[in-house]
């Protein structure tokens, strides 16, 4: 659903560079950890954990040759020295059991038909006391000032497409029982909500415009060829997040971020 194209990859840059710190003020590991970083898509991720975590070995791998590509040309602009790229399918890793001290997964599952599947195999690569920390956002908890059911029926638009493809757009409230299904003990899940009116002006930039709506209207040829929507509905459900950012608006999301270790 997203990442392929050059505009969807400054989108997923923009949403990494605004959501820093409320993501990853925690993503922190001992020095000398080695790190797998399960789906890495085009690196908007990678550069902000690997900045954070100088001291961590990173692999970073993702199925699409192109999202590597991309992830190496940012690693590599950066000057970040700590990262090994690999291609490689989430389900299919060559591996040897208890190849690392902690594995990340951020925004992978929710593209997944099988995100306990791919948490289970996951499983095996880590060390005995291994951690994982899991991130996921949920299409479902965006609420806004002024409310338009225009809005909400674009919104629903991408989550009815992502489904179509085999995902799940509002997978984050489910970390918590997928982890717990796939094996993972001591699971602890935080809600990470970001809030946004004027007095944020970087979030009302950074997120709401560039991040979250543009991420809706991104689809809207896809929906509208569907036949999911009418198109004067969905343009005005556009216009109307739009509106959210002007002087009286208001935008809310939630996040979830999950951490759970094994045995």
């Amino acid at each position: 659903m997203h990442g392929y194209d050059r505009k969807e990859s400054i989108r997923l840059q923009d949403q990494a560079e605004t959501l820093a710190d409320l993501l990853h003020f925690d993503t922190i590991f001992p020095e000398g950890s080695k790190v797998l970083e399960a789906g890495c898509g085009v690196g908007a991720q990678t550069v902000i954990i690997a900045r954070i975590n100088p001291g961590a070995r990173i692999t970073s791998i993702d199925i699409s040759e192109s999202s590597i590509a991309e992830a190496k040309k940012k690693i590599e602009a950066a000057g970040i020295a700590n990262v090994t790229f690999r291609q490689g399918d989430v389900f299919q890793l060559a591996f040897q059991a208890g190849s690392f001290d902690h594995i990340l997964v951020c925004f992978v599952l929710e593209h997944l038909a099988d995100p306990a599947g791919a948490l289970t195999t996951l499983r095996k690569f880590l060390k005995p006391g291994g951690k994982i920390t899991v991130i996921e956002g949920d299409h479902g908890s965006a609420y806004f000032y002024p409310d338009s059911k225009e809005a909400h029926a674009a919104i629903d638009c991408l989550i009815t497409l992502q489904a179509e493809a085999g995902g799940n757009a509002l997978i984050g409230r489910e970390l918590h029982p997928l982890l717990e299904r796939s094996g993972y003990k001591d699971i602890r899940v935080s809600p990470r909500m970001v809030y946004v009116d004027r007095s944020k002006p970087k979030l009302v930039e950074g997120f709401t415009k560039k991040t979250f709506t543009a991420m809706i209207e991104g689809v809207r040829e896809s929906v509208l060829s569907r036949g999911l929507i009418d198109q004067k509905i969905f343009d005005k459900g556009i216009r109307d997040l739009y509106r959210t950012t002007q002087s009286n608006g208001v935008f809310c999301y939630t996040f979830f971020k999950a951490f759970a270790e094994i045995v």
